[in-house]
Protein backbone atom coordinates (compact mmCIF):
# COMPACT_ATOMS: atom_id res chain seq x y z
CA UNK A 1 0.00 0.00 0.00
CA UNK A 2 1.63 3.13 -1.09
CA UNK A 3 1.27 5.73 1.61
CA UNK A 4 0.72 8.88 -0.80
CA UNK A 5 -2.96 6.94 -2.16
CA UNK A 6 -3.40 5.43 1.84
CA UNK A 7 -3.79 9.01 3.58
CA UNK A 8 -5.69 10.90 0.66
CA UNK A 9 -8.38 12.58 2.49
CA UNK A 10 -11.59 11.15 1.85
CA UNK A 11 -10.89 8.61 -0.23
CA UNK A 12 -13.47 5.74 -0.47
CA UNK A 13 -12.76 2.55 -2.03
CA UNK A 14 -15.95 0.83 -3.59
CA UNK A 15 -16.81 -2.66 -4.50
CA UNK A 16 -17.92 -3.02 -0.94
CA UNK A 17 -18.90 -6.04 0.78
CA UNK A 18 -21.45 -6.60 3.86
CA UNK A 19 -19.59 -6.62 7.43
CA UNK A 20 -21.31 -9.95 9.09
CA UNK A 21 -18.13 -12.18 10.12
CA UNK A 22 -20.50 -13.57 13.10
CA UNK A 23 -21.20 -9.93 14.37
CA UNK A 24 -24.30 -8.29 16.16
CA UNK A 25 -27.09 -6.98 13.79
CA UNK A 26 -26.86 -3.83 15.29
CA UNK A 27 -23.47 -3.81 14.91
CA UNK A 28 -23.62 -4.83 10.71
CA UNK A 29 -26.36 -2.30 10.92
CA UNK A 30 -24.58 0.31 12.30
CA UNK A 31 -22.03 0.26 9.09
CA UNK A 32 -24.43 -0.47 6.61
CA UNK A 33 -26.10 2.77 7.64
CA UNK A 34 -22.43 4.89 7.87
CA UNK A 35 -21.03 3.01 4.85
CA UNK A 36 -17.79 2.90 5.92
CA UNK A 37 -16.34 -0.80 6.72
CA UNK A 38 -12.92 0.55 8.13
CA UNK A 39 -11.79 4.24 9.26
CA UNK A 40 -8.12 5.04 8.81
CA UNK A 41 -6.61 8.46 10.61
CA UNK A 42 -3.51 9.71 10.28
CA UNK A 43 -1.90 13.07 11.55
CA UNK A 44 -3.26 13.88 14.41
CA UNK A 45 -2.01 15.90 17.30
CA UNK A 46 -3.24 13.49 19.80
CA UNK A 47 -4.77 10.11 20.53
CA UNK A 48 -7.88 12.00 21.50
CA UNK A 49 -8.33 14.05 18.23
CA UNK A 50 -8.12 10.66 16.34
CA UNK A 51 -10.01 8.72 18.11
CA UNK A 52 -12.89 11.81 18.11
CA UNK A 53 -12.33 11.97 14.43
CA UNK A 54 -12.71 8.11 13.85
CA UNK A 55 -15.96 7.85 15.81
CA UNK A 56 -17.53 11.03 14.07
CA UNK A 57 -17.38 9.29 10.70
CA UNK A 58 -18.77 6.03 11.97
CA UNK A 59 -22.01 7.74 13.19
CA UNK A 60 -20.63 8.49 16.90
CA UNK A 61 -20.60 6.03 19.75
CA UNK A 62 -24.05 6.07 20.52
CA UNK A 63 -24.46 3.92 17.24
CA UNK A 64 -22.73 0.78 19.18
CA UNK A 65 -23.79 1.51 22.55
CA UNK A 66 -27.60 1.53 24.04
CA UNK A 67 -28.73 3.22 26.97
CA UNK A 68 -27.82 0.87 30.15
CA UNK A 69 -25.45 -0.63 28.04
CA UNK A 70 -22.30 -2.57 30.09
CA UNK A 71 -19.70 -1.76 28.38
CA UNK A 72 -15.75 -3.33 28.84
CA UNK A 73 -12.98 -2.24 27.21
CA UNK A 74 -9.77 -4.14 26.74
CA UNK A 75 -6.89 -1.93 26.09
CA UNK A 76 -3.41 -3.60 25.59
CA UNK A 77 -2.01 -2.92 29.45
CA UNK A 78 0.36 -6.23 29.69
CA UNK A 79 3.31 -4.20 31.04
CA UNK A 80 4.67 -2.12 34.06
CA UNK A 81 5.65 0.73 31.21
CA UNK A 82 4.56 4.62 30.69
CA UNK A 83 2.94 5.65 27.65
CA UNK A 84 6.27 6.93 25.97
CA UNK A 85 7.41 3.15 25.32
CA UNK A 86 5.05 2.49 23.65
CA UNK A 87 4.24 -1.55 25.50
CA UNK A 88 0.56 -0.53 25.71
CA UNK A 89 -2.83 1.05 24.55
CA UNK A 90 -2.78 5.33 24.81
CA UNK A 91 -4.04 5.94 28.29
CA UNK A 92 -5.83 9.31 26.29
CA UNK A 93 -7.53 6.25 24.21
CA UNK A 94 -9.25 4.76 26.91
CA UNK A 95 -9.77 7.53 28.74
CA UNK A 96 -11.47 9.50 26.15
CA UNK A 97 -13.95 6.08 25.10
CA UNK A 98 -14.94 5.66 28.51
CA UNK A 99 -16.05 9.47 28.84
CA UNK A 100 -17.92 8.85 24.68
CA UNK A 101 -19.20 5.50 26.41
CA UNK A 102 -21.18 7.47 29.30
CA UNK A 103 -22.28 10.24 26.71
CA UNK A 104 -23.89 8.00 25.06
CA UNK A 105 -25.95 6.20 28.04
CA UNK A 106 -23.93 3.08 29.22
CA UNK A 107 -25.08 2.39 32.61
CA UNK A 108 -21.37 1.24 33.37
CA UNK A 109 -17.82 0.67 32.21
CA UNK A 110 -15.36 -1.77 32.95
CA UNK A 111 -11.67 -1.91 31.90
CA UNK A 112 -9.49 -4.55 32.40
CA UNK A 113 -6.40 -6.96 31.07
CA UNK A 114 -4.86 -10.34 32.36
CA UNK A 115 -0.99 -8.47 32.24
CA UNK A 116 1.61 -10.13 31.82
CA UNK A 117 3.55 -8.16 34.63
CA UNK A 118 2.34 -7.46 37.52
CA UNK A 119 -1.24 -5.93 37.63
CA UNK A 120 -1.42 -3.10 39.89
CA UNK A 121 2.07 -2.23 38.35
CA UNK A 122 0.64 -2.73 35.05
CA UNK A 123 -2.12 -0.58 35.16
CA UNK A 124 -0.91 2.30 37.34
CA UNK A 125 2.65 3.02 35.11
CA UNK A 126 0.88 2.89 31.96
CA UNK A 127 -1.45 5.71 32.53
CA UNK A 128 -4.76 3.82 32.10
CA UNK A 129 -5.85 3.62 35.93
CA UNK A 130 -5.74 7.13 36.03
CA UNK A 131 -7.51 8.19 32.94
CA UNK A 132 -10.29 5.22 33.27
CA UNK A 133 -10.90 6.81 36.81
CA UNK A 134 -10.88 10.20 36.22
CA UNK A 135 -13.79 9.53 33.77
CA UNK A 136 -15.96 7.47 35.81
CA UNK A 137 -14.22 3.67 34.41
CA UNK A 138 -13.90 1.04 36.62
CA UNK A 139 -10.72 -0.72 36.41
CA UNK A 140 -11.07 -4.98 36.90
CA UNK A 141 -8.40 -7.14 37.81
CA UNK A 142 -7.76 -9.86 35.65
CA UNK A 143 -5.07 -11.52 37.92
CA UNK A 144 -6.97 -14.55 39.36
CA UNK A 145 -8.30 -17.49 37.60
CA UNK A 146 -11.79 -17.12 39.47
CA UNK A 147 -12.40 -13.73 37.49
CA UNK A 148 -12.86 -16.49 34.33
CA UNK A 149 -15.52 -18.71 33.06
CA UNK A 150 -14.87 -21.61 30.39
CA UNK A 151 -16.46 -21.26 27.27
CA UNK A 152 -16.12 -23.79 24.02
CA UNK A 153 -15.45 -22.75 20.58
CA UNK A 154 -16.69 -24.82 18.28
CA UNK A 155 -15.38 -23.51 15.11
CA UNK A 156 -11.70 -23.39 16.83
CA UNK A 157 -9.05 -25.68 14.92
CA UNK A 158 -7.08 -26.45 17.72
CA UNK A 159 -8.23 -24.54 20.78
CA UNK A 160 -11.72 -25.97 21.32
CA UNK A 161 -12.15 -24.70 24.71
CA UNK A 162 -10.99 -21.52 27.34
CA UNK A 163 -11.54 -19.22 29.98
CA UNK A 164 -12.75 -15.57 29.46
CA UNK A 165 -12.96 -12.95 31.72
CA UNK A 166 -16.34 -13.04 33.36
CA UNK A 167 -16.43 -9.45 32.46
CA UNK A 168 -16.56 -9.63 28.61
CA UNK A 169 -19.43 -12.53 29.43
CA UNK A 170 -21.60 -10.29 31.47
CA UNK A 171 -21.11 -7.12 29.07
CA UNK A 172 -23.80 -5.64 26.46
CA UNK A 173 -20.84 -3.92 24.49
CA UNK A 174 -17.10 -4.52 24.30
CA UNK A 175 -14.21 -2.70 22.71
CA UNK A 176 -10.89 -4.38 21.79
CA UNK A 177 -8.45 -1.44 21.45
CA UNK A 178 -4.65 -2.72 21.14
CA UNK A 179 -1.49 -0.65 20.93
CA UNK A 180 0.40 -0.96 17.09
CA UNK A 181 3.48 -3.07 17.65
CA UNK A 182 6.34 -5.72 16.41
CA UNK A 183 5.99 -8.91 18.42
CA UNK A 184 9.05 -11.38 18.84
CA UNK A 185 6.42 -14.63 18.81
CA UNK A 186 3.39 -13.39 16.92
CA UNK A 187 5.14 -11.32 14.55
CA UNK A 188 2.63 -8.33 15.23
CA UNK A 189 0.55 -7.45 18.13
CA UNK A 190 -2.83 -5.73 16.58
CA UNK A 191 -6.37 -6.49 17.65
CA UNK A 192 -6.24 -10.59 17.06
CA UNK A 193 -3.46 -10.80 19.58
CA UNK A 194 -4.51 -8.70 22.00
CA UNK A 195 -7.69 -10.79 22.51
CA UNK A 196 -4.87 -13.30 24.31
CA UNK A 197 -5.87 -10.42 26.89
CA UNK A 198 -9.31 -11.75 28.07
CA UNK A 199 -8.37 -15.48 28.34
CA UNK A 200 -7.05 -16.71 31.81
CA UNK A 201 -4.34 -19.89 30.33
CA UNK A 202 -2.28 -18.39 27.56
CA UNK A 203 0.59 -21.32 28.48
CA UNK A 204 -1.86 -23.53 26.04
CA UNK A 205 -1.30 -21.12 22.84
CA UNK A 206 2.50 -21.31 23.24
CA UNK A 207 2.50 -25.00 23.54
CA UNK A 208 0.16 -25.71 20.69
CA UNK A 209 0.86 -23.32 17.80
CA UNK A 210 0.57 -19.68 18.96
CA UNK A 211 -1.00 -18.42 14.82
CA UNK A 212 -3.46 -20.74 14.99
CA UNK A 213 -4.29 -20.37 18.94
CA UNK A 214 -4.65 -16.68 18.37
CA UNK A 215 -7.13 -17.47 15.39
CA UNK A 216 -9.25 -19.94 17.24
CA UNK A 217 -9.43 -17.39 20.25
CA UNK A 218 -11.19 -15.27 18.07
CA UNK A 219 -13.71 -17.30 16.94
CA UNK A 220 -15.63 -17.02 20.24
CA UNK A 221 -19.06 -16.12 19.69
CA UNK A 222 -19.14 -12.30 21.31
CA UNK A 223 -17.37 -10.45 18.98
CA UNK A 224 -15.90 -6.95 19.87
CA UNK A 225 -18.56 -4.00 18.77
CA UNK A 226 -15.25 -2.55 17.25
CA UNK A 227 -11.65 -2.87 17.16
CA UNK A 228 -9.74 0.15 17.45
CA UNK A 229 -6.18 0.27 16.65
CA UNK A 230 -3.87 2.74 18.53
CA UNK A 231 -1.14 3.65 16.59
CA UNK A 232 -0.25 6.98 17.48
CA UNK A 233 2.87 5.47 18.58
CA UNK A 234 4.26 2.11 16.85
CA UNK A 235 7.19 -0.23 18.58
CA UNK A 236 9.06 -0.66 15.86
CA UNK A 237 11.48 -3.64 17.03
CA UNK A 238 11.99 -5.18 20.42
CA UNK A 239 8.35 -6.44 21.28
CA UNK A 240 5.96 -7.00 22.45
CA UNK A 241 7.54 -5.25 25.40
CA UNK A 242 10.60 -2.82 24.27
CA UNK A 243 13.31 -1.76 25.65
CA UNK A 244 13.73 2.45 25.40
CA UNK A 245 12.05 4.74 23.46
CA UNK A 246 14.49 3.96 20.53
CA UNK A 247 11.99 1.27 19.50
CA UNK A 248 9.00 3.35 19.05
CA UNK A 249 7.96 5.47 15.86
CA UNK A 250 5.92 8.55 16.60
CA UNK A 251 3.05 7.23 14.19
CA UNK A 252 0.10 8.87 14.58
CA UNK A 253 -2.09 6.49 12.97
CA UNK A 254 -5.70 4.92 14.00
CA UNK A 255 -7.32 1.77 11.87
CA UNK A 256 -10.93 0.87 13.45
CA UNK A 257 -12.57 -1.83 12.05
CA UNK A 258 -15.66 -4.52 13.34
CA UNK A 259 -13.31 -7.05 11.16
CA UNK A 260 -10.33 -7.97 13.07
CA UNK A 261 -8.59 -9.63 10.45
CA UNK A 262 -8.84 -5.90 8.02
CA UNK A 263 -7.94 -4.16 11.01
CA UNK A 264 -4.95 -6.20 11.07
CA UNK A 265 -4.15 -6.15 7.48
CA UNK A 266 -4.31 -2.82 6.93
CA UNK A 267 -2.59 -1.75 9.98
CA UNK A 268 0.48 -4.42 9.21
CA UNK A 269 0.78 -2.68 5.55
CA UNK A 270 1.43 0.48 7.66
CA UNK A 271 3.66 -0.85 9.86
CA UNK A 272 5.51 -2.65 6.75
CA UNK A 273 6.01 1.29 6.04
CA UNK A 274 8.46 1.66 8.65
CA UNK A 275 10.28 -1.97 8.79
CA UNK A 276 9.62 -4.86 6.40
CA UNK A 277 6.69 -7.47 7.46
CA UNK A 278 4.19 -8.55 4.66
CA UNK A 279 0.58 -9.92 5.87
CA UNK A 280 1.76 -13.35 5.21
CA UNK A 281 4.46 -13.34 8.09
CA UNK A 282 1.34 -12.55 10.56
CA UNK A 283 0.01 -15.78 10.14
CA UNK A 284 -2.51 -15.38 12.42
CA UNK A 285 -4.01 -13.26 10.29
CA UNK A 286 -4.73 -15.58 7.22
CA UNK A 287 -5.62 -18.29 9.56
CA UNK A 288 -8.45 -15.61 10.51
CA UNK A 289 -9.59 -15.60 6.83
CA UNK A 290 -9.55 -19.04 7.13
CA UNK A 291 -12.09 -19.35 9.44
CA UNK A 292 -13.82 -16.81 8.15
CA UNK A 293 -13.18 -13.79 10.83
CA UNK A 294 -12.98 -11.29 7.87
CA UNK A 295 -11.06 -10.40 4.66
CA UNK A 296 -7.47 -9.38 3.96
CA UNK A 297 -8.92 -7.77 0.84
CA UNK A 298 -8.68 -4.17 1.27
CA UNK A 299 -10.26 -3.46 -1.71
CA UNK A 300 -13.72 -5.26 -1.58
CA UNK A 301 -14.95 -2.53 1.50
CA UNK A 302 -15.35 0.77 1.83
CA UNK A 303 -12.64 2.14 3.61
CA UNK A 304 -12.51 5.95 4.52
CA UNK A 305 -8.84 7.83 5.22
CA UNK A 306 -8.64 10.67 6.77
CA UNK A 307 -5.42 12.53 7.21
CA UNK A 308 -6.04 15.73 9.96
Amino acid sequence: MDRRDFIKTGMVVTAATSLDFGLPLWVRQAFAENGKDLVAVLGGNSPVDMLQRTVQELGGIEAFIKKGDRVVIKPNIGWAKTPELGANTSPEVIGELVKLSFEAGAGRVEVFDHTCQEWKSCYELSGIKEAVESHGGTMVPGNNERYYTSVSLPKGKVLKETKIHKSLINSDVWFNVPTLKHHGGASMSIAMKNNMGIVWDRRIFHRSGLQQCIADLCTWEKKPTLNIVDGFRTMVRNGPSGISVEDVAQTRAMFTSSDPVAVDTAATKFFSQLRPMDVSDVSHIQKGEESGLGTTDLASLNIKRVKL
